[in-house]
């Protein structure tokens, strides 16, 4: 895995927040000399669909989305944990997150982000009109 593409809900100011948090963290070792690089794309957006056509656009805005460049997508706590595993300061973090003893604690994360997203008006892909690259929403 050389590269990650998260989707991320560009209208919620709280998935803003982590997309940029994220792409300010140092990357950690790939293992073979280089780093695992993040691209940050809006949830939805024309260039979300274009690049990945086969995904469930609605259901990238409902859930954090990362997609690996060998095709793996993680939705939910396993993005988040991959999200984490990436970065140099976070990874042993992500490692224990994975295990099936705190996958538990990894849902319940996302859970309590969910609800929080909810809170600042984010979670609107259930009054998305279908053209979900609305004015104001960039690729990044």
């Amino acid at each position: 895995m050389r590269e990650l593409t998260v989707l991320y809900d560009a209208g919620c100011p709280l998935c803003r927040r982590f997309a940029q948090w994220l792409a300010g963290q140092r990357p950690a070792p790939d293992g073979y000399g280089g780093v695992v690089r993040l691209r940050f794309v809006a949830a939805g957006s024309a260039n979300a669909r274009a690049l990945y056509p086969a995904l469930d656009h609605a259901a990238t805005l409902r859930d954090i989305t990362v997609v690996a460049d060998d095709g793996s997508v993680y939705v939910g706590d396993r993005a988040w944990i991959v999200c984490l595993w990436v970065t140099g300061e976070h990874r042993q973090t992500a490692v224990r997150l994975a295990s099936p003893a705190m996958r538990p604690v990894a849902r319940a994360m996302v859970q309590a982000a969910a609800g929080l997203r909810r809170l600042t008006g984010g979670d609107y892909a259930d009054r998305c009109d279908g053209r979900c690259d609305r004015e104001g929403r960039a690729d990044a």
